[in-house]
């Protein structure tokens, strides 16, 4: 007999309320309502329900809630439920344990901890709404000296550079793990926002070429729908070699999900697992780094900007200084917090570190050794909101990276179901009947309209700190001040301590 694991959520309905109208059953990918015909009542499968809230968003009486279990084990300062749960579950199947999106456990959040300094009377603050504040980002090498021509012009001598409306990006997600009109919505944001997204490994459907300008197309272990087309297309290419919700491992996409286009995009049989191995089997060094660099390179005519993205991890700022002496024109770093389609759960939880203090370290490195202007920096690892989002930059991000908040402003519940194919908001699936919930139109507007809020907030923040361009935000931690940290932490992020 298998150990008993108690449902984590439970279904209350309101018999008063409910009218069995059975829109919580036809919307429910897990099957966690029905219908008893003979009693003409709704039931309830508490054990199927993964608390994405779909059937109490769309229930017309609001008779639905759903609430975490009552059912405790016995306390235990040592084996809490969450803990036993996982025992069990592994003791009834033998498997590892897969989760999705970030890392949920309460370790300690730097953003939370940082402030940021304002302006007062010697120093005076500006107003956004009447004076121009100088957002655009360019992402590459700065290296190069100014040179002039015979009638005194500057030459542009730089290597090629993302162009950026904002310092703020779309994360890798494939197509695989998200779907088509999640995909779209990505794509249709950020050419309207004058910013990129994140092919990520799964290649690029036919469709987006159209939106290559505003696309970065990765390069993972897999090289899954990697050929010369694609990497034309985009207006970079990343070289996938860490993640931040799996350091040291590779991906995985289940083969429920690989079919139709997904496969063909891929260029994978269907139905077959798509597994990035963990390393590049031609990648075992810095010079082997180096050597796809340049092929990459010079595949795409050294039109296009190389991007190397690593996971945050506690040797990343040597790592870091390696990979600028690659050639990469940019390094992208993800934190622990970064989100994923499917991760086994231990890796997810405790392999890597705060985005916040990798950041501060690589900045600093790269500093002291005179090459912070080979490369330009970008972050990712849960930037939940504006002010994390400048704080990064304040700690020498020249732009970061959101893909979990992106697929809240899509619809995410963060139910953590991901890699089970059955996101019930059209947005982890590749179900047709899944998919076509998500309207791509009206998603890429609440992305829009999300980078908006936070721009606004942006110079609303920079302007209180008496700063009227992003160039002047990056690297001055001159603006930010800790609470409630180690003096070593804080030497670590190179802030000074409130009040002081």
């Amino acid at each position: 007999m298998d150990l008993y694991v108690h449902p984590e959520f439970e279904i209350v309905r309101s018999e008063k309320k409910c009218i069995a109208c059975r829109v919580c059953e036809r919307q429910c990918a897990n099957c966690a309502h029905g219908y008893d015909e003979k009693s003409g009542e709704m039931e309830s499968y508490d054990e199927k329900c993964v608390n994405c809230h779909r059937c109490v968003t769309l229930c017309p009486t609001k008779a639905l809630k759903i609430v975490q279990t009552a059912h405790t084990f016995r306390p235990n300062g040592n084996w809490g439920g969450e803990t036993i749960r996982e025992l069990y579950l592994q003791a009834n199947t033998g498997g590892v344990l897969l989760s999705s999106m970030g890392n949920p456990r309460p370790l300690p959040g730097y953003f939370d901890r940082i402030l940021l300094n304002a302006s007062q009377v010697t120093n005076p603050s500006i107003d956004p709404l009447r004076e121009p504040m100088e957002t655009r980002t360019f992402l590459g090498k700065k290296n190069q000296p100014i040179a002039r021509d015979a009638n005194g012009n500057l030459v542009d001598n730089l290597t090629p550079q993302i162009e950026l409306r904002m310092p703020l990006m779309f994360s890798a997600m494939s197509f695989g793990s998200i779907s088509y009109n999640a995909h779209k919505s990505l794509a249709l944001a950020a050419a309207e926002l004058g910013t990129c997204y994140n092919s990520g490994e799964g290649g690029l459907h036919k469709d987006f070429y159209e939106y290559g300008p505003n696309t970065i197309v990765q390069v993972a272990s897999g090289r899954f729908g990697v050929h010369h087309r694609y990497l034309m297309a985009g207006a970079a290419v990343e070289i996938k070699m860490g993640q931040g919700a799996k350091p040291g491992i590779g991906g995985h996409l289940p083969g429920t999900k690989n079919f139709g286009q997904v496969a063909q995009t891929r260029m994978t049989p269907e139905y077959s697992d798509a597994i990035s191995p963990a390393p590049h089997h031609d990648i075992y060094s810095i010079e082997d780094l180096r050597q796809l660099v340049y092929s990459l390179k010079e595949a795409t005519n050294n039109e296009k900007p190389i991007i190397v993205k690593i996971a945050a991890v506690h040797n990343v700022a040597a790592i870091a200084s390696g990979v600028a002496r690659s050639g990469a024109d940019i390094i992208a770093i993800d934190g622990y917090r970064g989100g994923t389609g499917a991760a086994p759960t231990r890796i997810r939880d405790n392999v890597g570190i705060p985005v916040e203090l990798a950041l501060a370290s690589v900045d600093q490195r790269l500093r002291e050794e005179g090459i912070r202007d080979d490369v330009s920096l970008v972050v990712g690892g849960s930037i939940r909101s504006s002010t994390d989002w400048i704080k990064a930059i304040a700690l020498g991000a020249d732009a970061c990276y959101i893909a979990t908040g992106a697929l809240m402003a899509l619809g995410c519940h963060l139910c953590r179901s991901c890699h089970t194919n059955l996101c019930n908001w059209g947005i982890a699936t590749q179900r047709p009947e899944l998919v076509k919930r998500l309207n791509p139109e009206i998603g890429s507007r609440h992305l829009v309209n999300l980078v908006h809020a936070w721009m606004h907030e942006l110079k609303e923040v920079m302007g209180g700190m008496g700063i009227n361009s992003i160039e002047s935000l990056r690297g001055n931690r001159l603006m930010l001040r800790g609470v409630g940290m180690t003096q070593e932490e804080l030497d670590i992020l190179g802030i000074r301590h409130a009040g002081n």
